[in-house]
């Protein structure tokens, strides 16, 4: 009796062992290393490369941006860095970028102009592009696959990445700059972007969403930023995740749609309750091409 107690008492120690074993392991990647990537308005933009512990070749890249209304926020807050070492425990080489901050301490609302709110998404996209080719730059030194490029962000990230994936042709007056990019997927964290129409079957890229139908930020479907009137400055037509979703779904490319009714602009908090689901859809889908449509309520 004594015997199978002493037995029962090590089974469980080596259980409770490996859970926390796992639960570590989940936030263990090599040291962060910061990069100046591009010097802009006398500011030095700098991403942080947060590495798996694998020392593969051709390593998956997931490149994020966060949001802050173009005028606040830091890729090591603290939920960037943790999404970010997630992110290096599914063996992607995680990056966290800065950018330039062209609202500080100003309005992005519905007294800045529509023209003023273009701009800022078309520096946005332009730095999260250099970014990108600063990683590929570096392909050799990260063991990185520059075919294996994943995307993301928050709020403004979102509404950045989105722009430099679907928008670039409208919004970049330097685009044929960029032609060679290509990306395997987009993370998209209550973003929308300023016209759905230049979407099309060559710069179609699956894409995840998360987005509440109450954002009165962003809009979840097509509606006005930040819902201004027509007669104020800002008024400005953007295409949110809903609408993104059934472009794509026309154009036969994966997406998966996370809804949220009622919610509002806090569903751009980054969803660490669904990253299980998140990065198996990025295996799944982004890397191995498989289609898939879904759609979720929460």
């Amino acid at each position: 009796m004594r015997i199978l107690y002493f037995g029962l008492v090590i089974l469980i120690s080596l259980q409770v062992s490996a859970q926390q074993h796992f639960t570590e392991s989940i936030y263990r990647s090599k040291d962060r290393k910061t990069h100046v990537y591009a010097e802009k308005d006398n500011e030095e933009l700098y991403l942080d490369v947060y590495e798996p512990e694998n020392t593969f070749k051709n390593r998956p890249v997931f490149i994020f941006m966060h949001g802050g209304g173009f005028g606040y926020g830091s890729p090591r807050n603290d939920d960037e860095v943790k999404l970010a070492k997630i992110a290096a425990s599914y063996g992607y080489v995680a990056v966290q970028i800065s950018y330039r901050l062209t609202r500080k301490d100003q309005s992005f609302g519905c007294d800045f102009d529509a023209k003023g709110k273009i701009e800022t998404f078309q520096l946005a996209a332009e730095d999260f592009l250099d970014a990108v080719n600063f990683m590929i730059d570096k392909k050799d030194q990260f063991n990185i696959d520059p075919n294996k490029i994943i995307i993301g962000g928050s709020s403004a990230g979102a509404e950045a990445v989105l722009s430099a994936a679907f928008n670039r042709d409208l919004l970049l007056k330097n685009a044929s700059e960029y032609k060679n990019l290509k990306f395997k997927g987009i993370l998209s964290l209550a973003g929308a972007i300023v016209d759905k129409r230049y979407i099309d079957k060559e710069n179609a890229v699956p894409a995840i969403f998360f987005h509440g139908t109450a954002d009165n930020l962003v809009p979840y479907a097509t509606a006005p930023h930040h819902f201004c009137k027509k007669n104020e400055p800002g008024y400005l037509i953007l295409d949110g995740s809903r609408s993104l979703s059934d472009k794509l779904k026309k154009l036969n490319t994966s997406y998966m749609l996370n809804t949220f009714p009622e919610a509002g602009h806090e569903i751009s908090r980054i969803p660490f309750d669904h990253l299980q689901m998140v990065f198996q859809y990025f295996d799944d889908v982004f890397l191995n091409s498989e289609n898939q449509q879904m759609e979720n309520t929460f």
